[in-house]
């Protein structure tokens, strides 16, 4: 199936920022889509203004630290639509701070969230798509990953690690798989220096006030790499604002 129209698509961290504009961007071009997020009442938000303007949407509660949530998602897209075409694994934390703060849980959140909740989802969607011989996951990275600054190095480490893991696993995917990875810069979300020790939040959340692009500017990349013809696997898109070093 090549473009968007039609195709379930599932999306963890849907409830706010670049997983919400994605979901719209989708619903849009005829997307039906499974949308997964901690927070149940912003979540609830987005599904119903996506049907109440004539789009296809449901709505899980889904931490993707756990395991059984992610096997729910997938699930709820099958049961609902009978498969899963693509899974967007987009749900991520930004409690950054220098090293010496010792913040340990805020980095077990990092590594739990992006490197842990990655391969939850690989884990739920991957037998889905085998079984099917079809689908596509779309990762979605920062460009942490290529540039590291201070004092973000446990996110860029575990972006990093998304990067990594995106890359092996397109080298098993197989011919029938397709494997994306969407690497955003500075992007104008509430999740920018939320949780982060106070001087890296105000920093972060200034340096987003200047420069930051809107996080349509990454949906529309994802939807790009999802609305590729079968046979066609865009495997690393980077989108930063041009003010950015």
């Amino acid at each position: 199936m090549s473009g968007i129209k039609g195709k379930v698509i599932a999306v963890t961290g849907a409830s706010s920022g670049i997983g919400e504009a994605t979901a719209t961007h989708l619903a849009a071009q005829g997307a039906r889509l499974v949308l997964g997020a901690r927070r149940e009442d912003r979540l609830t938000e987005v599904v119903d203004r996506i049907t109440a303007q004539g789009g296809s949407a449901v709505g899980v509660i889904v931490d993707v630290r756990c395991r059984e949530d992610l096997k729910r998602l997938t699930d709820a897209a099958v049961d609902r639509f009978g498969r899963l075409d693509v899974l967007v694994s987009n749900a991520g934390t930004m409690a950054v701070s220098p090293f010496d703060e010792l913040r340990q849980d805020d980095w077990d959140a990092m590594v739990a969230t992006h490197v842990t909740g990655l391969l939850n989802g690989i884990g739920a969607a991957l037998p889905v798509f085998r079984r099917q011989r079809s689908g596509q996951f779309v990762n979605v990275a920062s460009t942490a990953a290529y540039v590291v600054k201070s004092p973000l190095a446990v996110y860029a480490a575990t972006k990093t690690a998304v990067k990594v893991l995106t890359e092996g696993l397109r080298q098993e995917a197989g011919p029938d798989l397709r494997v994306s990875l969407i690497s955003p810069g500075y992007t104008n979300t509430e999740g920018v220096g939320k949780g982060a020790s106070p001087e890296a939040a105000a920093a972060m959340v200034g340096l987003r006030d200047e420069i930051a692009m809107p996080p349509s500017a990454i949906a529309s990349a994802i939807g790009y790499a999802i609305a590729q013809p079968e046979g066609i696997d865009v495997g690393e898109i980077v989108v930063r604002p041009t003010a950015q070093g």
